[in-house]
């Protein structure tokens, strides 16, 4: 059996297209068991999911990572496929990431290609995004898919998600680079924010979160050892291709101001998610019905 662990909340606009992707897979060797961790919903997430017949955990408290580690008590397989609701999975999803894992040596962790879907955001998100999607951390590391495949063995790394949003970080920081695999075969498609300002609430908090699990880190009040941030990673990227430069500048700006109001922000487990990719896909699915 594999088991895949959906953390969600208010995600009524988005989980069914995900559940339907999941349940329509191909090439499966062994039965999957879909969890949707549904927290602190006041929609009807866990409705759109029960009505697709796939496990539900309802639970009244937020927090992502909380909700992770209660689809965690009652899943049962391998791989351990952990999804974010917003993510809508190619036929071939789940046998390419157990594929990838089997036949790479060494292999613990898989995720799949990402494609970020840009098309009708201004120019400066474009710019933001032409320059992140080539960024070593989104090319070796186990970030930014809304996608990631554990073997039983790299399950073992950890007892429980830690109470911090940075749950990608987390499970990067567990695997050596040889330990990690990109399964070439699959490919997901990644909603980039639609303004400017959802652009920068969602980098504020992935850098809340990161920086919250690193201080934890170097506290010693986690067992990890945290990949450190690569602030001149952007500019091996516009060494390389020059054509950038002029992307460069928004990238940085956009990356400081993030950076200055996630120090500013309290910490917290609220998702700080961008519900702009959420409404639009919500309006696509009205089009289409």
């Amino acid at each position: 059996m594999t088991s895949v662990v959906i953390a969600a909340h208010n995600e009524e606009a988005v989980i069914g297209a995900c559940l339907d992707a999941l349940l329509k897979q191909r090439g499966l060797v062994n039965p999957l068991e879909v969890i949707v961790s549904a927290n602190a919903c006041t929609d009807t997430t866990a409705d759109v999911a029960r009505a697709r017949h796939v496990m539900v955990v309802n639970r009244p408290q937020p927090g992502k990572a909380a909700a992770l580690n209660a689809g965690e008590l009652v899943a049962h397989g391998f791989p351990r496929i952990y999804l974010d609701a917003d993510i809508v999975v190619p036929d071939n999803a789940i046998f390419g990431l157990a594929s990838a894992l089997d036949h790479a040596p060494g292999a613990l962790a898989a995720v799949p290609l990402r494609r970020l879907n840009t098309v009708g955001r201004p120019w400066i998100v474009r710019a933001y995004f032409s320059i992140n999607e080539r960024l070593p951390a989104f090319t070796g590391g186990l970030f930014g898919r809304g996608l990631i495949a554990l073997s039983a063995e790299g399950r073992a790394r950890f007892d429980a998600f830690p109470e911090m949003v940075a749950d990608d970080l987390f499970l990067d920081s567990l695997f050596q680079a040889h330990e990690k695999v990109t399964a070439t075969g699959v490919e997901v498609a990644v909603e980039a924010p639609f303004t400017l300002g959802d652009l920068i609430r969602r980098l504020v908090r992935v850098r809340r979160g990161n920086n919250q699990m690193r201080e934890a880190a170097r506290a010693g009040e986690i067992d990890l050892a945290v990949r450190r941030s690569d602030k001149r990673a952007w500019l091996r990227v516009v060494a390389r291709e020059p054509r950038l430069f002029l992307a460069a500048i928004p990238y940085v700006a956009i990356t400081v101001l993030a950076a200055r109001r996630a120090r500013r922000t309290a910490s917290s487990s609220d998702w700080g998610r961008d519900d702009s990719t959420r409404v639009h896909q919500a309006k696509l699915g009205e089009g289409n019905g």
